[in-house]
Parts: structure tokens; sequence; C-alpha cells
């Protein structure tokens, strides 16, 4: 059993020696969500707080992420985030790509699989009360519709 121990404990260390690459991608704020969209403060404030840690590249990493393998948890959790909706980069999207995306949100956070609840656990203050929820769905429904509208004047 000690041997085990030992072993387990040597590995815990030498795993530490393989930092992930917490380097954000330079900002671009031409492109980013919350100024294409003229978002209002307070909603950016919910959308800052309880989003852009996995869906931007803006991410601030918390002190777990320099322990490894949580950290590779992490960073694997924040290169799926942004793969699937990148605030950082939303102006990039085509607009049927923003739509797509718009709807996706709106269903997650209603159906209150966004924020994940893995993620309340270091970040108490990214979890929605119900009336952040209510005013984030609204805006973010408020954008898919002048979205929709943009598509259809520019066909």
């Amino acid at each position: 059993m000690k041997k085990v121990l030992i072993v387990i404990l040597v590995a815990f260390i030498m795993i530490q020696f393989f930092p992930i690459d917490k380097t954000n991608p330079p900002p671009t704020p031409g492109m980013d969500f919350l100024k294409i969209k003229e978002t209002p403060d307070h909603v950016a404030k919910i959308i800052r707080t309880s989003c852009y840690d996995c869906h931007s590249n803006e991410t601030k990493y918390p002190w777990y992420s320099n322990i490894s393998p949580a950290s590779w948890f992490v960073k694997n959790h924040i290169n799926e985030g942004r793969k699937h909706l990148n605030f950082s980069t939303f102006a990039v999207y085509e607009p049927k790509r923003q739509l797509h995306k718009l709807e996706e949100a709106i269903e997650m956070v209603q159906k209150k699989e966004m924020p994940l609840e893995s993620y309340y656990l270091g970040h108490q203050n990214a979890k929605l009360t119900d009336e952040q929820r209510t005013e984030l769905v609204r805006y973010l429904k408020k954008v898919k519709e002048d979205t929709e509208r943009n598509i259809m004047f520019n066909q």
C-alpha cells in the first residue's frame, strides 16, 4: 500500500511539470458580441460574469488551473466552450450562424444548462437568479429578432 501511495505521489508531482497554456488570444474589440450588439451594461455584466470565462478570449483562470490534472479539465472545458460559442469573435460568424448560436444560447439558458453546474463550484457569482436568466433570455431573443430582420433585409 505504501508503494502505491508513493507511486501516486510521484506521478502527481511529475504531471505538475506539464502546465496548460493560459495565454488568451489577443482581444478583438470590433468583433466582440457586447460591442457589436451594443449590449446594455446590466446585461453585459451578466454575460461577462456567467459566460465569458468559457465563451470568450477573456478567460480569467482560477487558482486551481495551476494544478494538474484539474488544469487539463479546465483547459478542455474552455476550449470546448469557445468552440461552441466565442463572444470575442462573434462578428466573424456569418449572420445565419449568429442566428443559430443565439438560438442555442437561448435554449441553454432557458433550460438552465448554462452556466454549467460544475462552473458554480468555483464561481458562485456566476449563478444566475431567475430574474437574471429572464433578462438574459429576453435580451438574446431581441438580438435574435434583429439578426433575423437583417438576414431578411439583406436577401
